[in-house]
């Protein structure tokens, strides 16, 4: 399976916002954005105005890097986006956050999508009382996501759930109420700008 295995820290400071790559460390002072905010490499401190194409090119890499997906497959999304009825980029937007690994973080038994990922490829998540190992799954609204063990997990605290998810503490497991929608996807992305570069 393809992956990045680049630094991570040095992906928020090309894109120049924090893109919580790390968890809980992008949250502290040993952030790479709060030590040095420019862009990486020896000319980086430099100002350089985009073109219209850098800025879309700019917004499909945050997109992407945000939610750890490869061109290929986010190629992918985007044309199942534009052949969606409704708003492609609120589509787009949607199709990612249903991602089964994008669903754990939110659910806060992750820190990162990166954590999230490893965790389902352990075996350590049900899917509709169904064991998954595979973190791009689509979720659909009325699914249900259950940890098998609790003990290998690192819960977010003081994390509040979106609320298109609907969590059981006695039965410890996180029912999807509805699919989200471009409202409740709150990342610094303007997914028009994608979805306008793949239509040309």
């Amino acid at each position: 399976m393809a992956r990045n295995t680049g630094p991570k820290c040095r992906q928020c400071r090309r894109e120049g916002t924090k893109l919580y790559l790390k968890g809980a460390r992008c949250e502290t002072q040993k952030c790479a954005m709060t030590r040095r905010p420019t862009r990486p490499g020896q000319h980086g401190a430099k100002r350089t105005t985009l073109t219209p194409f850098g800025v879309q090119l700019r917004e499909k890499q945050k997109l992407k890097r945000i939610y750890g997906v490869l061109e290929k497959q986010f190629g992918i999304y985007v044309s199942k986006a534009l052949n969606s009825k409704g708003i492609a980029s609120e589509s787009l937007l949607q199709i990612l956050e249903s991602r089964l690994d994008n669903i754990v973080y939110r659910c806060g038994f992750a820190t990162s999508r990166a954590e999230a990922r490893q965790l389902i490829r352990r075996g350590i998540f049900k899917l509709n009382n169904v064991e998954v190992n595979v973190p791009s799954i689509q979720v659909k609204a009325g699914d249900i996501v259950m940890p098998i063990a609790f003990d290998k997990l690192h819960l977010k605290e003081g994390y509040t759930i979106p609320k298109w998810l609907e969590a059981n503490v006695q039965e410890k497991y996180v029912k999807i109420d509805r699919l989200p929608s471009g409202d409740d996807v709150n990342e610094p992305v303007n997914a028009q700008l994608i979805v306008e570069s793949y239509s040309r």
